[in-house]
Formats: C-alpha cells, sequence, structure tokens
C-alpha cells in the first residue's frame, strides 16, 4: 500500500464504469437468450447469473490474489496477499489505481471476470448439463482466468515481456473464444436436425442485449486508464468508432459475397469491432480505430465462414466473433499504437504481442480442452440427445 491520495473525480468515474460492466452480464443474457432456440431461453440466460455468484465467491477466496497478489516466478499472484479481502481498503494501490481506492479495483476488476466464462455459453448451448457447468466455471476460473490475468495485468511474465492489454482482449475475448473453440471440438456437434441448430427465440430481446453489451462497454474499455483523463476520452470514442465501422463493414461484406444479411448480422458485425477494439482502445487514436473496425470485420466474417465449412458447432459464434476478435486486436496494438498513448508502434512491439497472444491462446484452448476430457472421465457433464430436442429448460434446473 502508499500513501497516495484518493481522486474523487476519478473514483466516480470508475464506480460508473464499474456499474456499466457489471450490466453487461445481463446484457449477455439477453442477447445470447433472443438467439437461443425457445426450449433453451431460460437456461442460457441462468448460466450467465449463475456464473455471478460462483466466481464472486472465488474471487473473494484467494481469486483476486492469485489474479494480483504478489507474484511467484511470473506465473501467478499468491492467494494469501488478498485472501477474503484481507488489505483491500479504501487505500489507494501503488500499482492498481493509484488515486482510487483499491477497494474499487477489486469489485471492477471482479466484472470482468464475472463476464468471461458467460461469454463462452453461446458456443457450447445446449450440451453442458448443470454439474458440467459448474464444473466447467470453477475450474477454468482457477486453471485459466486467474493465471492469464496474473500474466498480463497482475506483474506476471507477459506483463515482464511488455505485452499490452488494455481492457481485456486477450484477458477476456482470446481465452474465452479459444476456451470456446476446446469446447465445441471435444463435446462435438448438438444432437439435433441442423435447421433447428439455427432458430431464434426473440430477436428483440437480442437488440436489447446488444444496446445493454454498447452502453456497458464503454465503461468496460474506459475504465481500463483507472482514471477520468485523455486516454478513458480516447477509449470511450475508440470504441464507438470501431463499433461503427466495423458494422457496416460486415452487412457490406454479406452483400457482396451475395448472402444478403440479416438482422443478426448487424448485431454480430457490432460486436466484432467491440471485441477486436477491447485490447488497444486507450493505445490508438480513434482515427485509427476506423480501419481496426474494418479490419475487425473482414477477419471475424472471414473466421465464421472457416467455421461453417469445418461445420463446427459453435452455437453462436463466439469463437470467431471474440476468439478472432480479441486476438486479432492484441496484435493491431503492435501496428496502430499511438506515440503519445504508448510507446510508438516497433517491430519489437508487434513481436511481443503476437507472442503472447499465442501463447494465451493455446493455454486456453488445452486447458479448456483438459478441464472438459477429465470431467468427463469422472462424471456425466453432456446431455442426451433427449434433452437437448425436448430442450434444456426442462431438465436443467434439475441439477443433474
Amino acid at each position: 500500500m502508499n500513501n497516495f491520495s484518493i481522486n474523487t473525480g476519478d473514483t466516480a468515474f470508475m464506480i460508473l464504469c464499474t456499474a456499466m460492466v457489471c450490466l453487461m452480464t445481463p446484457g449477455l443474457a439477453f442477447f445470447y437468450g433472443g438467439l437461443a432456440r425457445k426450449n433453451n431461453i431460460l437456461t442460457i440466460m441462468a448460466q450467465s447469473f449463475i456464473a455471478v455468484g460462483i466466481t464472486t465467491i472465488m474471487w473473494l477466496f484467494g481469486g483476486f490474489g492469485f489474479a494480483f497478489g504478489s507474484d511467484i516466478g511470473g506465473v501467478i499472484g499468491n492467494p494469501l496477499d488478498f485472501f477474503m479481502m484481507r488489505q483491500v481498503t479504501s487505500v489507494p494501490n501503488l500499482l492498481h489505481g493509484a488515486t482510487i481506492p483499491f477497494l474499487l479495483f477489486f469489485f471492477y476488476q471482479l466484472m470482468f471476470i464475472v463476464i468471461t466464462v458467460p461469454l463462452m455459453t453461446g458456443a457450447f448451448a445446449g450440451r453442458l448439463n448443470l454439474k458440467g457447468y459448474v464444473l466447467l466455471v470453477i475450474f477454468w476460473n482457477l486453471l485459466i482466468y486467474f493465471p492469464v490475468c496474473h500474466w498480463i495485468w497482475g506483474g506476471g511474465f507477459l506483463s515482464q515481456l511488455g505485452f499490452r492489454d488494455f481492457a481485456g482482449g486477450t484477458v477476456i475475448h482470446t481465452t474465452a473464444g479459444f476456451g470456446s473453440l476446446a469446447c465445441i471440438l471435444t463435446l462435438g456437434q448438438r444432437k439435433i436436425p441442423e435447421a433447428q441448430r439455427n432458430q431464434h427465440s426473440n430477436l428483440m430481446a437480442t437488440a436489447i442485449g446488444t444496446g445493454l453489451l454498447w452502453f456497458g462497454w464503454f465503461g468496460f474499455n474506459s475504465g481500463g486508464a483507472f482514471r477520468a483523463d485523455y486516454q478513458a476520452a480516447n477509449a470511450f470514442g475508440s470504441t464507438f468508432i470501431a463499433l461503427a465501422f466495423a458494422m457496416i463493414t460486415w452487412l457490406i461484406i454479406a452483400k457482396v459475397k451475395g448472402h444478403g444479411f440479416d438482422f443478426v448480422d448487424v448485431l454480430t458485425g457490432s460486436v466484432a469491432g467491440l471485441a477486436t477494439i477491447t485490447p488497444c482502445a486507450g493505445y490508438v487514436a480513434p482515427k485509427d480505430a476506423l480501419f481496426i473496425g474494418i479490419i475487425a470485420s473482414i477477419v471475424c466474417y472471414t473466421a465464421v465462414n472457416y467455421r461453417k465449412k469445418k461445420q463446427w458447432d459453435d452455437a453462436l459464434d463466439v469463437w470467431g466473433v471474440h476468439g478472432i476478435g480479441g486476438f486479432t486486436g492484441t496484435i493491431l496494438i503492435g501496428l496502430f499504437a499511438s506515440g503519445n498513448l504508448l510507446d510508438p508502434s516497433s517491430w519489437l512491439l508487434l513481436g511481443v504481442q503476437v507472442l503472447g497472444v499465442i501463447i494465451v491462446a493455446t493455454y486456453a484452448y488445452v486447458l479448456t480442452t483438459l478441464i472438459l476430457k477429465v470431467s468427463m472421465h469422472f462424471t456425466t457433464i453432456t446431455t442426451t440427445k433427449v434433452e437437448q430436442e425436448k430442450g434444456l429448460d426442462f431438465t436443467f434446473f434439475s441439477g443433474k
């Protein structure tokens, strides 16, 4: 701890950002719920809310220390440092938000981890029972999120190399996206006709969820500055510009490809831009965010089409949009970083970004695969053909 004084403006700003990020998890529930099949709506929405409870408990009982505790070999933090909020007080911390209460930093970071596993639920929709989902939340947080967060934001080895991730494009979107890829390849395709897999229950709910995600994303990205300053304002502007250009580019690509586009494309394109700008929002100039938005749509649209050709059953395209978006945006820091926000772009920075995001993506994929395979060896975590046909809303809440 240190004797830095609290800045009331920064504190008020971060309280708002924390509340905005908190709103994103219910927003995600609406987004996925509207895209899910009619008899899976409550299940996929419940998964977002259940993760909030489990993750918060883990965060208090050592999780925050694993992520932000004193460094142990560049790999993990000391879980005892902040166990049960020990030393998490109103006094600022020199390393983590030096002008805001450390308690506020604790809760802001909690909102980040809370939404990460729920992002994955759109990929394996209909394939995990309640037991399987709870096990995934617990072990995924423990073995993937906590270490990766420490590597990048907690003083771990990637941070020591100079790796950058402004607001979670690697820590959240890349890990969730490539964890999702592991889920869909390990769990296999749903046991229902392909025509039924893409039935959307309520696109109005999806639109509401998208709006909540848009709103929350400003706190998600701007809060990465941890103070109400130019960098926060820059992140705010970059976020919206990337959103807009990605959405329109996505629609143009769909039209040029001759497939036409629908309302889901409008929403998906915007989210691709948001996922891609997230790691670099505070490091690039808003004028460059338009190029990032365009690149986001081209790369993510290509990834989604590749997934379709490979017949991977990523129900709501989490890998193609969030995983590839976060992966791409992380690398783009090395190409577009602005000199007054970060050290100017260089081959060294680009190399570190490429190396770091490949390590994280590979780690998330391999560890997620192991978590699922080990869980499947000891217990039943998947749903049956009958349950999938009937819809999980009739069986998920039985606790099996």
